[in-house]
């Protein structure tokens, strides 16, 4: 078995010794929130890309103002 170091990590991943890295990159990315989403397995068989899925809410969104707009 291998020796870790103090942080509990493998000697071989000693990222003090790496170049080229930015600390904190993607932290503002993060912080300001993603629009990926998670798909149900049975729900994504259905759809075949992120395409699919964009159009299929476009119709349902232009169903339900529609609906709303002629209930009254």
């Amino acid at each position: 078995m291998k020796k870790k170091n103090k942080n509990g990590l493998r000697e071989e991943y000693d990222f003090c010794r790496l170049k080229g890295g930015v600390k904190g990159k993607y932290s503002a990315q993060y912080r300001s929130g993603t629009n990926l989403i998670h798909l149900d397995p049975d729900v994504a068989r259905v759809f075949g890309n992120d395409l699919s899925v964009n159009q299929a809410l476009r119709s349902l969104i232009k169903l339900a103002k529609s609906h709303l707009t002629h209930s009254h």
